[in-house]
């Protein structure tokens, strides 16, 4: 199940490592440091940083990545919501109406 957070991952930099879902961005980002030549070897991916590809293959990955979707999925639903009237401050957050009485 993809979605398992206890499901074993191997590591793009270390082939050899195994990690759990759940822990996969800390591993990624300490794995990275310690292995600072392999990590300029490798791209992020622009939808999901856990995808870390060489860079030759970024183009390819970026057009194939099954994340695109999801991205662009959100973009076409937060495009359908109409703007957020700005306030004289600038700020777009406004009051909920207040219904208590107090006297």
């Amino acid at each position: 199940d993809v979605l398992d957070p206890e499901r074993l991952i191997q590591c793009p930099l270390v082939k050899h490592h195994q990690i759990r879902a759940r822990r996969f961005p800390y591993h990624l980002v300490k794995c990275k440091e310690s292995n600072p030549e392999i990590a300029k070897k490798l791209a992020t991916c622009p939808f999901n940083a856990r995808h870390l590809v060489p860079w030759p293959d970024l183009s390819d990955h970026i057009m194939k990545c099954n994340d695109k979707a999801f991205m662009e999925q959100d973009g076409v639903s937060q495009s359908c919501q109409p703007p957020q009237e700005q306030v004289t401050n600038g700020s777009p957050w406004q009051a909920p109406p207040c219904y208590e009485d107090w006297e």
